[in-house]
């Protein structure tokens, strides 16, 4: 392999960055501010999506594709929502090229082509699919209408960062519409459990549940429900939003349905969504200064096997290995024979290490007549003897351990990193030592949630699900407050 890592204590950033690549996860493109999302790193994406795509399946919701293009009049329609994606907007202007007469070979806007109505490249998708929902929706028999969408979407990001943000990335958009508010609530917390759920048992990622403040919450939104995660550098990350939209968008649509007693009324929304940005939580929350460690369920290959062998032995050792290769993958663990004879094993060791495979088998003919297979994790580095006879189970057992073990990891980094602090003073030393969630009383308003903001850079990431009121001063201003909030720096 090339030269090690940056290490997370001298250069968080450039280990996180090199790592993404080295790893062989997603790399900048010829775009600017866009990804290539390489085939390992989809890989997991698959994993992420056909996991999550399934969750949705189980509560009643069924997957449509919008268009990519939204029109500035329909996008306009629901002015918060058009006012806080303003600045992002990717705009379709003209709609053909033509040979620039003044450069030969060149090509220019053919200024004759210019669009009626600019066309938005969707940076979410709530106006295209409430103007569809208008047709869609007549009466109450027609709902609740449960839709998900798997697609890209593009906010013109200026500074970016490989699947933490860029330009265009991929994601799922939930857009659901009730007969009234109390269901439509009630969905919006479904799916933050969904995405929560998610996190915990698959990313091996512990979360926060709560609910945003006024200042961030989705704009067109009444409510912004979260999971907030916290990163190895002591930041956070917002993992997933879950929207209850009111009748903001159905007013802004006229989605109208005729109830049981046959009067008209305005329907009921939510919008929910995780993107990409998981990518990044994953790599943030749980890898070393070796290389990815890598939750076993979301691990496109759980179990790599590297043959040890002198000259000629090859051949004969792959025919005792494979027995093993298919006992695992009738288990349904997914492995891999590194057969490979370019590359010599130590090679091969520190590859599948930098890749994050979470269990490695090196399985000689010595071995094998002793009726041992060594194995090593990816988690701790522990190296142990596995006995030949009962090795599929063992691997088993070893990959549940794993999965275990990397979110215990996660989840007592979190709880080291989470302070209670009563004052101002405090918090501000918090933040600059190991930083991590800051829990204090603030006073509730904008204003002194901006200029916290602006004087530490930390914000409000939410008032959590299931703390209960406290009342308390606010640590800035002094006045009452009826509840702590968790702060943090964010990404």
């Amino acid at each position: 392999m090339s030269k090690k890592l940056p290490t997370r204590q001298e250069d968080y950033s450039a280990w996180y960055n090199e790592l993404v690549k080295r790893a062989g996860l997603a790399e900048n493109s010829a775009v600017r501010g866009c990804m290539v999302i390489k085939p390992y790193g989809y890989a997991i994406w698959e994993k992420m999506q056909r996991q999550l795509d399934d969750m949705f399946k189980r509560t009643g919701h069924d997957n449509a594709y919008f268009p990519l293009f939204v029109p500035k009049s329909l996008f306009e329609a629901e002015e918060k929502n058009a006012e806080g994606f303003a600045k992002e907007c990717a705009v379709v202007t003209h709609y053909r090229l033509q040979t620039d007469p003044d450069r030969p070979g060149k090509l220019r806007v053919d200024p004759n082509a210019k669009l009626e109505e600019e066309l938005i490249v969707r940076p979410t998708s709530e106006a295209i699919i409430w103007s569809t929902y208008k047709n869609w929706i007549q009466s109450y028999r027609d709902l609740p209408l449960l839709i998900n969408q798997w697609a890209n979407v593009v906010r013109w990001e200026m500074r970016t960062r490989l699947f933490l943000r860029t330009a265009e990335f991929l994601w799922q958009e939930g857009h659901t519409a009730h007969a009234t508010a109390t269901e439509a609530v009630a969905e919006t917390r479904q799916m933050l459990d969904v995405y929560a759920e998610f996190a915990e048992e698959h990313m091996a990622l512990p979360v926060v549940k709560g609910v945003k403040t006024p200042n961030e919450r989705f704009a067109g939104a009444e409510d912004t429900y979260c999971i907030e995660a916290l990163m190895q550098d002591g930041k956070a990350l917002q993992a997933g939003t879950s929207h209850f939209l009111g009748q903001n968008f159905a007013k802004a649509f006229d989605v109208q349905f005729a109830n049981k007693e046959g009067v008209r009324e305005h329907v009921w929304g939510t919008s929910w969504g995780v993107s990409t940005r998981l990518m990044g939580a994953l790599v943030m929350a749980h890898s070393d200064d070796e290389g990815l460690v890598l939750p076993p369920k979301l691990a496109p290959i759980q179990v790599v096997i590297i043959p040890i062998y002198k000259t000629g032995e090859l051949d004969a050792l792959l025919e005792r290995i494979q027995p093993i290769q298919q006992g695992l993958a009738q288990r349904g663990i997914s492995v891999k024979v590194d057969s490979r004879d370019t590359e010599r094993p130590g090679f091969k060791f520190a590859e599948w290490e930098m890749k994050g495979v979470p269990v490695r088998l090196a399985i000689g003919a010595r071995d094998l007549d002793a009726g041992t297979v060594e194995a090593a994790r990816r988690d701790t580095k522990e190296k142990l003897q596995l006995p030949l006879a009962d090795v599929v189970d063992s691997v088993d057992r070893l990959l549940n351990d794993i999965q275990l073990n990397i979110y215990s990891k996660a989840q007592q980094y979190r709880v080291r990193h989470t302070t209670r602090v009563e004052t101002y003073d405090e918090f501000k030393a918090v933040l600059d030592g190991e930083g991590g969630f800051v829990v204090a009383h603030y006073d509730g308003t904008s204003e002194t949630e901006e200029r916290i903001k602006e004087e530490t850079k930390a914000t409000v990431r939410c008032l959590p699900l299931n703390e209960p009121d406290e009342e308390g001063v606010c640590i800035v201003t002094g006045r009452p407050s009826p509840r702590r909030a968790w702060f943090a720096r964010a990404y």
